[in-house]
């Protein structure tokens, strides 16, 4: 199986890895509704997950993917350290913030419902959240992944954090 991944990525990197971002996407909603929510599968709420998928595949999957080359041909130091707290730094202060938001907004667009309400009702809890994991993650992400790799750790730890997104995004 990693053979056949491998193969992909090598093949059609951008597109692999937003396949596989969609559905990853997936199983953190799948999660989120049948784990934490506890719903049951016949009250799981499909187009919610469908939701979630659509943006990890058409937005959150390029975007990773196009940020992840940007900062490894761009953001380089003398200090191999000095490189990956830069990276970090650059992703914590301007990606995260940024995409929680479109997130957010996205997924009220999606849902119907207003943007600006739901990014005044989530969107600093979801930061705040974000800051207690993700810059770990990143930094263990670019001190020991090849850049090819690097949207798939994301996407392994997304899970929970996806989880986490659409269990607070749903809630009222």
């Amino acid at each position: 199986m990693l053979a056949w991944y491998q193969a992909r990525l090598a093949a059609r990197p951008l597109l692999t890895q937003s396949i596989t971002t969609s559905v990853l996407f997936g199983v953190g909603d799948l999660t989120a509704q049948q784990v934490v929510e506890k719903r049951g599968f016949e009250k799981h709420d499909y187009a919610r997950t469908g939701r979630m998928m659509l943006y990890g595949g058409s937005v959150f999957g390029p975007a990773a993917s196009t940020w992840f080359k940007f900062l490894q041909r761009n953001v380089n130091f003398r200090s191999t350290n000095g490189t990956i707290l830069a990276r970090v730094a650059m992703d914590q202060g301007l990606f995260a913030p940024t995409f929680i938001g479109i997130f957010l907004s996205s997924m009220a667009v999606l849902e119907g419902g207003s943007p600006k309400e739901k990014l005044q009702k989530n969107y600093v809890n979801a930061l705040s959240a974000n800051y207690m994991i993700w810059p770990a993650v990143q930094f263990v992400n670019f001190k020991f992944l090849p850049l090819q790799h690097r949207v798939l750790f994301v996407n392994v730890i997304s899970i929970f954090w996806n989880c986490y997104l659409s269990f607070l995004n749903s809630s009222s």
